[in-house]
């Protein structure tokens, strides 16, 4: 068992996937609440971080939403810091990959994974910071990780240039997905439409003197992008993105020929 203390003196080892399977899947014990098991302490954690975040995430609130006490849960994980890895791989899981295919075309495979990836983070704002945090080595978010590079070994990249290829498009997924998470929860705190939320901030934004020319050119770029609502821009400049990045790898792919 790798616990807390011998992780702050190997921080390489620092992850719940790199413990034994033994471990991992602990069976019931004796003195072990009926009914518990760690799929449904991680389907709760979801719950919990989805609701409250990462921050606000304790124990004890989880043994509450279980109607369990804390110390049973350690029956099943070692630390919180396990459980949160645990609860981040499992949302990995809860998208589909594509299936190999030799014939399919990796355009559509591309969007199809960059689409969601936005979406997992948007839907789970607490993740971004967890990728950060932990390793990722789980089941689900190796999965991810292998299918996004089958299909970037797939666009005709060299080799040389894979691992730029999947930064500019991920990474790019990754903030467009932060940020668009963080800005659903900030509506959803206030009480408010993404929609309602947008023009309560852009007319407060408009009746400041010192912001008055960047607004109306802002304003004229939004109105050139269209859509009706904020989904809808948000849509746009997303699917726009993603051609300009997918048009980036085909010229250099084209470079690249001899």
């Amino acid at each position: 068992m790798v616990r807390a203390a011998d992780r702050a003196t190997g921080p390489a080892k620092t992850s719940v996937w790199l413990e034994n399977k033994a471990e991992r899947e602990r069976g019931r014990r004796s003195g072990q609440p009926d009914g518990l098991d760690r799929d449904k302490i991680i389907e709760a954690t979801v719950r919990l971080l989805d609701a409250e975040g990462a921050a606000r995430f304790s124990m004890r609130k989880l043994a509450a939403e279980l109607n369990v006490t804390a110390m049973s849960l350690y029956w099943y994980v070692d630390t919180k810091d396990d459980l949160l890895e645990l609860a981040l791989d499992s949302v990995f899981g809860t998208f589909p990959l594509p299936a190999p295919d030799p014939e399919a075309d990796w355009r559509d495979q591309l969007r199809t994974l960059a689409g969601g990836y936005r979406a997992l983070l948007v839907r789970h704002p607490w993740v971004s910071a967890l990728i950060g945090t932990f390793l990722n080595i789980g089941p689900h978010a190796m999965a991810f990780s292998n299918a996004v590079q089958q299909v970037m070994r797939s666009t005709g990249l060299p080799a040389h240039g894979q691992m730029g290829g999947l930064a500019a498009v991920f990474q790019f997924v990754y903030g467009f997905g932060t940020i668009e998470g963080h800005y659903v929860q900030r509506c959803a705190s206030a009480g408010l439409s993404q929609d309602e939320y947008f023009r309560r901030a852009m007319g407060s934004i408009s009746e400041q003197p010192d912001f008055k020319k960047d607004f109306e050119q802002a304003t004229e770029i939004m109105e050139a992008r269209g859509g009706g609502s904020v989904e809808e821009m948000r849509e746009r400049d997303f699917g726009f993105a993603l051609d300009l990045l997918v048009a980036g790898i085909e010229a250099m792919v084209e470079r690249s020929r001899p």
